[in-house]
């Protein structure tokens, strides 16, 4: 890889860029479609939005005021947590088409695999919603399907019926949290990993990363970033400073040694800094 607009390649031959530009916590006004924009200007081409984040219509106005023709992005959104099941899968994905004014989703994701709601039927109702996101698969209207926050259980669980495996697992991925088992769980079933809260929630002033940082004259965003893309991950960085864009898309000439990358296995006594998908609270 030697730019953000490089692309890893799906289990179904389709195309992804490397790194993806995320849209958690941008506020639902024109203040997101001026940031997706100005992500676009550069140089991301990839954008991920969910429709739990409340943001849809506006990460939509700035796709389609970036003056790119559609074909030229990558656009994810994923399915929320109240609307597993069948039919209301199909209605939310209509609402989402809606919301982001765009004619076809790239990727789209079941966002968490056992939702408050669902929580003694979970299984029975991931199937039911594996269902309709195969029918919209078949039917063009997504390009790519896949989870979020899936472990190796929920998987297996999905697997039992599905006709289509998925081709995407988002996860929480940084050096305090790699989740090792579901990665090469995921990498064996030929599923690319993306990687959320890559740069730990911005609690990046661990001393390990800052000398390494230092040591490559990197700011450690930078490092983090790269130490995604050296794992084979598919990061998912959010800013809202241009600055910090054009920085966060600045780390394709250095390398981590094996040495510095044992080093910041120091950062795995952190741990997570969400939620565990066997039990998060929505």
């Amino acid at each position: 890889m030697n730019s953000i607009q490089d692309c890893y390649v799906l289990s179904n031959g389709l195309k992804i860029p490397c790194v993806g530009f995320g849209t958690w916590k941008l506020p639902g006004d024109d203040t997101t479609a001026d940031i997706v924009k100005s992500a676009i200007d550069c140089g991301y081409r990839h954008i991920d939005t969910a429709y739990a984040y409340q943001n849809e219509k506006y990460v939509g106005k700035g796709i389609r005021e970036s003056g790119l023709r559609r074909s030229e992005l990558f656009v994810t959104s994923k399915l929320d947590n109240p609307d597993h099941g069948y039919e209301k899968t199909l209605k939310e994905f209509n609402i989402t088409m809606d919301n982001l004014g765009i004619d076809y989703l790239d990727l789209y994701l079941i966002h968490w695999p056992i939702p408050i709601a669902y929580r003694d039927c979970w299984k029975e109702v991931n199937e039911e919603t594996w269902k309709a996101f195969e029918e919209l698969y078949q039917e063009g209207k997504i390009k790519a399907i896949g989870v979020s926050n899936f472990l190796e259980h929920h998987i297996d669980a999905l697997l039992e019926t599905a006709k289509i495996a998925p081709m995407v697992d988002q996860l929480e991925l940084h050096p305090q949290y790699t989740q090792r088992e579901a990665v090469n769980y995921c990498k064996e079933k030929r599923m690319i990993v993306e990687a959320w809260s890559p740069l730990i929630k911005g609690q990046m002033d661990h001393p390990v990363l800052t000398q390494i940082a230092e040591k490559h004259n990197k700011t450690t965003a930078q490092v983090l970033l790269h130490w995604s893309l050296q794992n084979g991950f598919l990061p998912l960085p959010k800013t809202t400073s241009k600055e910090r864009m054009i920085e966060n898309a600045n780390i394709f000439d250095f390398e981590l040694s094996p040495e510095e990358v044992e080093a910041l296995k120091a950062l795995e006594a952190y741990g997570l800094t969400g939620h565990h998908p066997d039990f998060a609270p929505f």
